[in-house]
């Protein structure tokens, strides 16, 4: 079967989840082409854009995505407003793709549980499996980047890497479908864009109850505001909680700092 082949673009618009899908065999960004092209589409078109290899992919700030040959990187251009998403609600949206990432593995690796680690990644057995990347375009759409580790293994990773990623092959011994899981995401994914316009604290909820961080000691940097403490969750409107020696603070946007960081 060739890459095309794994995915069915018909199914994907007959369920109504998207409008147009592109392919790329290789892609320098997936978000970076849906940012290139957003002006030339009606404003209400969903866009997917999937690319078998990212040779420019990108996570949040400075921080690269890897993508070998059997993940899954995919970008969808689409109105949050259109939506019903209050623009309060926005800095949610990272949840909601999470949160259906973590449900679609946690099915598909049915002896592991999937989570969360705020604000955007999705964590198996100890290892990343996933992130996500949202950006917002002047004109109030969003870009929404997905990287998944599917049928790519850890120990081909770059070292730096290979002691902390993990893939859904790693975790079952077997191949799957990258276009049945995208399928499985983009469905949950729709359910939980609905339930931010409709009821978003249930996203926060939900979110709270994937996450993985309760109780871990983390660093949180937003801006030139850092703060440390031990994780008491994620609130109903989707801030962190970390409980510091002056009191508990929320973050509603930021980075987990590491050792690694701190010394760079």
């Amino acid at each position: 079967m060739t890459d095309l082949a794994e995915y069915n673009w018909a199914a994907l618009t007959a369920a109504g989840l998207v409008d147009r899908a592109e392919y790329f065999a290789s892609l320098g960004s997936t978000n970076d082409h849906a940012r290139e092209i957003a002006t030339l589409l009606p404003r209400d078109e969903r866009l997917l854009i999937v690319a078998d290899e990212q040779t420019a992919g990108r996570g949040r700030g400075a921080n690269r995505w890897w993508t070998a040959p059997g993940s899954l990187a995919c970008s969808l251009l689409f109105d949050p407003a259109a939506r019903g998403i209050e623009r309060q609600f926005f800095p949610m949206i990272s949840l909601a793709a999470a949160i259906a990432i973590a449900e679609t593995a946690t099915v598909a690796a049915s002896q592991v549980d999937a989570g969360l680690h705020w604000p955007n990644d999705v964590f198996v057995a100890g290892g990343k499996l996933a992130g996500v990347l949202i950006e917002a375009l002047p004109d109030g759409r969003h870009v929404l980047g997905i990287g998944c580790n599917v049928n790519n293994r850890a120990k081909h990773a770059p070292p730096e890497l290979s002691k902390t990623i993990v893939s859904l092959a790693d975790l079952t011994g077997r191949d799957h479908s990258r276009g049945e899981l995208l399928m499985e995401i983009l469905r949950r994914l729709d359910e939980r864009l609905d339930e931010l316009a409709r009821s978003p604290h249930a996203v926060g909820r939900r979110a709270d109850e994937l996450c993985l961080q309760h109780g871990t000691f983390l660093t949180i940097r937003s801006g030139s505001r850092e703060a440390s403490g031990m994780c008491a969750g994620i609130a109903d409107d989707g801030a962190l909680l970390l409980d510091t020696i002056t009191g508990r603070q929320w973050f509603y946007s930021g980075v987990l700092v590491r050792d690694a960081d701190r010394q760079a």
